[in-house]
């Protein structure tokens, strides 16, 4: 493998932090140059990386040119990314986007066609796809345990976006209030709201559950709190050809669940024709039961596999081996996920039933 020169582009979502850190961890990659219209927002990670002054920046354009990446990691606010990755794509680098994907499907379609002339790949973290529990259900559903595939239930939410930074700082109650009138999570115009920051991840692992089915028609509804003009809790159902699925989301649960697993669960239990798997967030097994093993039997979980345990060490992989991106970080995957989200956006804005939009 060779060294790659990796780039952090924004610093709008905390998980900048933590994808820096993988950078920073690997033993073929380093970090070459950051950028942020706002130095204040980089100097946590100036710090934690030791990243020198020439490699600071508050141009992007200046950024890429003078530390030439290979790859660019872009964490800027969901309703830039498709300029961001336009600019980006000038510069003909990979490009790591962490998720969501976009602020809508026309904005995810820009940012593919951005990428096609290119020849440099893009791929779309989702955090939960690196989760032990959700890809040994995936491996379960794709042996046949449970028969056909026919429902997906989803629940992902945590306190809030601002009670936590990069590697999982706590934020006091009091700052995140005092945070919340300007930061861009509360800015609808910005994408902001648990429905755009969590129905992603439902609706992008269930759809590599579902082997890539979109579903017919889509209905959501979204809790309107005084004040505050995003939501904070949505629930979404999605109507497939053969089957229902739910997927809820929320700002405001109890704890984080990656500190103490919240009520309900913040996870995925799948349903098929033959039985069926819960899989929740940070659990070392996964539960089975079966039409012909009833009892509920639990399941240790997969380790993952060398080359895919953290997207920085699957993005530099798929580079070094000419391989396509795949599964959850697929940009065709994900834009058929985007097509839910957008779907759920305007039927909660409408409140009505939808056809999923094209």
């Amino acid at each position: 493998m060779a060294g790659f020169r990796v780039c952090g582009i924004s610093f709008d979502h905390m998980h900048m932090g933590d994808l820096l850190r993988m950078v920073h961890e690997h033993p073929n990659a380093e970090i070459v140059g950051i950028y942020d219209k706002s130095p204040e927002k980089m100097a946590q990670a100036i710090a934690d990386f030791a990243i020198p002054d020439d490699a600071v920046f508050t141009d992007l354009d200046a950024c890429v040119a003078q530390s030439k990446p290979d790859l660019a990691i872009l964490c800027a606010a969901t309703a830039e990314h498709a300029d961001h990755v336009e600019a980006l794509a000038k510069h003909k680098v990979h490009i790591h986007v962490e998720k969501p994907f976009a602020a809508s499907t026309a904005d995810a379609r820009r940012m593919m066609a951005a990428m096609a002339p290119t020849g440099k790949l893009m791929s779309i973290n989702w955090p939960l796809a690196w989760y032990p529990s959700h890809n040994t259900c995936k491996r379960l559903i794709e042996e046949g345990y449970i028969g056909d595939l026919i429902e997906v239930h989803y629940y992902g939410g945590n306190r809030g976006p601002l009670f936590h930074l990069a590697d999982k700082v706590v934020v006091s109650a009091e700052e995140v209030e005092q945070q919340k009138p300007d930061s861009w999570w509360y800015k609808k115009a910005s994408g902001g709201g648990s429905l755009l920051d969590y129905l992603g991840y439902g609706a992008t692992l269930g759809t590599w559950f579902m082997a890539g089915r979109a579903p017919l028609e889509v209905t959501c509804v979204v809790d309107q709190t005084p004040g505050i003009e995003v939501d904070q809790h949505s629930i979404t159902i999605c109507r497939y050809e053969q089957g229902l699925s739910k997927m809820e989301t929320r700002w405001g649960t109890l704890t984080d669940p990656w500190v103490t697993q919240t009520q309900p669960q913040c996870g995925f239990v799948v349903v098929g024709t033959g039985g069926t798997v819960s899989s929740y967030d940070y659990d070392d097994f996964v539960t089975l039961q079966t039409r012909a093993e009833p009892e509920q039997r639990k399941i240790s979980v997969d380790a993952l596999k060398a080359g895919r345990t953290n997207p920085i060490e699957y993005m530099l992989n798929c580079i070094d081996n000419g391989a396509p991106i795949e599964g959850p970080l697929s940009p065709d995957l994900c834009l058929t996920a985007q097509r839910i989200v957008d779907t759920a956006y305007l039927s909660a804005q409408q409140k009505k039933t939808l056809a999923l939009i094209s």
